[in-house]
């Protein structure tokens, strides 16, 4: 009894799920495990002295893992995943405010928890809640027909903005800030109200720029090296795009690249770059365009969808999605400033690949069929 049980719920589960949504997600995974033992296998032996397998083996660990999570998250309850949404957002924002507290540095910035077996970097849990989180608050009962909601989701974005710019992140800042744009525009925000938020913006950013040089003339540094390049060093945005420009169509081919040798962290911020060099632009323009179909699936499923909820929260997760895509893809190719953004699913990094995984579980459940669910 309780193994037909089982089977019908697990028949109604994968009757109810977009397949075409989850073997684009699956085909994203693996093929950041084999572009990961492609670029990892001569930084860990060569350079790190290290196994050869050493960076694969733990991609390979953390891959399974968010395989897991994801599968999870698509599981539960749609109404019940819902009501964890204030409680998810409330931990992932307590352990990015741990950060400056008990955060590790490295290479000048304080981003990571240490938990002794791995290290994690919170805002990447965070990115998929706050988008919930925001839309949660868009779409309260008690706030529709007031103006306010877009305060306190302004209230929240700047909670969690202080606490990337004191990282200092100025790639994830600028990444959330135009999805939660997005995302509040969608809600059918006056125009009005996005022009004083843009001022409040770049009135801060300025003010910022301006009063703390010491920590955050980095950044300065980066925008006019972009501007100007003999102003600056850009070794790391031309070495990717000479990479580029080398891979060609259809690449120098597997372990033939030099970029990944000549660029420190190629294999987390430059991976595009890295794929192109060895397997060619047509590789690179494939997975975008894998990126692209799985938008186009959820914006697709919106029309079906009667809860506005699930509607706004599922644009503004796509718009997440796509947005850190091409901030890591124009970087790449010189087209914007150096970020240190990770390509969502293939780059190497554990924190990248569960919040990828938390990502793509939310988006799984929220198109899931609601009609297979109940028969």
């Amino acid at each position: 009894m309780a193994e037909n049980t089982f089977k019908f719920l697990f028949i109604n589960y994968w009757r109810s799920l977009d397949k075409k949504i989850l073997f684009c997600f699956l085909i994203l995974f693996f093929l950041g495990l084999f572009f990961s033992f492609s670029s990892t296998s001569s930084l860990a032996g060569e350079r790190l002295n290290k196994d050869y397998y050493f960076f694969f083996t733990k991609h390979l660990f953390f891959t399974f893992l968010a395989l897991g999570f994801m599968i999870v998250i698509s599981l539960i309850k749609t109404e019940l995943l819902i009501k964890l949404v204030v409680p998810s957002f409330i931990i992932t924002f307590i352990f990015l405010a741990l950060v400056p507290i008990i955060g590790v540095e490295a290479k000048g910035a304080k981003r990571w928890l240490d938990f002794y077996f791995f290290r994690l970097q919170p805002i990447e849990i965070v990115k998929p809640f706050f988008i919930l989180i925001t839309v949660k608050i868009l779409t309260f009962e008690r706030l529709k027909k007031t103006q306010i909601k877009y305060f306190f989701s302004f209230i929240i974005l700047s909670s969690v903005l202080i606490l990337l710019i004191d990282q200092p992140d100025l790639g994830q800042s600028i990444l959330l800030v135009g999805s939660w744009v997005a995302t509040v525009f969608i809600s059918g925000v006056s125009l009005v109200y996005m022009f004083i938020f843009f001022s409040i913006f770049l009135a801060s950013l300025t003010s910022i720029l301006f009063f703390f040089p010491e920590k955050f003339g980095y950044i300065t540094k980066r925008l006019i090296a972009f501007f100007d390049p003999s102003q600056g060093d850009k070794f790391q945005s031309s070495s990717a795009l000479d990479a580029i420009k080398l891979g060609g169509l259809t690449g120098q081919g597997m372990g033939e690249g030099i970029l990944k040798e000549s660029v420190p962290e190629a294999h987390t911020d430059y991976v595009i770059a890295v794929i192109s060099e060895e397997y060619g632009s047509i590789v690179s323009i494939m997975i975008l365009v894998i990126f692209l179909y799985i938008s186009f699936r959820i914006i697709k499923n919106c029309f079906n969808q009667d809860n506005q909820f699930l509607k706004i929260s599922l644009i503004g997760l796509a718009t997440l999605m796509i947005f850190q895509t091409f901030i890591h893809a124009g970087v790449n190719i010189n087209l914007l400033p150096t970020t240190g953004m990770t390509l969502p699913f293939l780059s190497y990094g554990g924190s990248s690949l569960i919040g990828s995984a938390i990502l793509a579980g939310i988006i799984l459940n929220y198109t899931k069929n609601k009609a297979y669910l109940y028969d």
